[in-house]
């Protein structure tokens, strides 16, 4: 693992049963991987929510270093928790530069919350997927992996891009951010026009 917040790791440790002999390395995720000399089956990219982007990690450059840490047949996964599903909006563009780095890519959104995961590899990757899940043994991670299977979707890219020399991930997260507040601001209004003030209060 590698955490740039000394903090979260320890969270980890405290409430989600990190095991201790897993390493966790303070250190920047792609500045590690600039210096990493392995390769992996699988790179989870976990640094999004929201507009909280960081931008050295959501670059073709970066994603094209990820690709190349990963062994033939290898998946990044990618978890991007976020909030806005405009089209065009911040999420749109992440999954469009993978998709331009990446031959295959999918998408699931996860039931319940604002999590849509991200799968990208190389061509074939879904039948890979199912194949693969068959040669689980624990039955519960098993029916868990067809599930994904059957709602995983092939992403088609709308051709946007971020790159370390234009990725204006804060610009795009402002705009997120507006929706957001205008989606709020219109919840109160409604309450407002139906119960008044005291209703806004009680809300509050």
């Amino acid at each position: 693992g590698v955490e740039i917040d000394r903090k979260i790791t320890d969270l980890a440790h405290q409430y989600f049963q990190l095991p201790a002999q897993v390493p966790v390395t303070e250190y920047d995720g792609r500045a590690y991987l600039n210096e990493d000399p392995q390769k992996y089956d699988v790179i989870m990219v976990d640094a999004y929510q929201d507009i909280t982007i960081p931008f050295q990690m959501s670059s073709v450059e970066f994603f094209q270093s990820v690709r190349q840490h990963l062994k033939p047949g290898g998946v990044m996964v990618v978890n991007l928790n976020m909030h806005g599903t405009e089209q065009g909006g911040i999420a749109d563009w992440l999954a469009d530069t993978v998709a331009g780095v990446f031959p295959e890519v999918m998408t699931i959104d996860v039931p319940g919350n604002t999590n849509r995961e991200l799968f990208a590899g190389e061509r074939g990757l879904k039948a890979s997927l199912a194949q693969n899940s068959q040669t689980v043994r624990n039955p519960q991670l098993k029916d868990l992996l067809a599930t994904i299977g059957n709602r995983a979707v092939l992403y088609h890219s709308g051709g946007r891009k971020f790159t370390d020399d234009k990725a204006p991930v804060e610009l795009l997260g402002m705009q997120e951010l507006d929706g957001l507040i205008r989606q709020e601001a219109e919840r109160y209004k409604e309450i407002y026009r139906k119960e008044g003030i005291e209703g806004v209060l009680q809300d509050l």
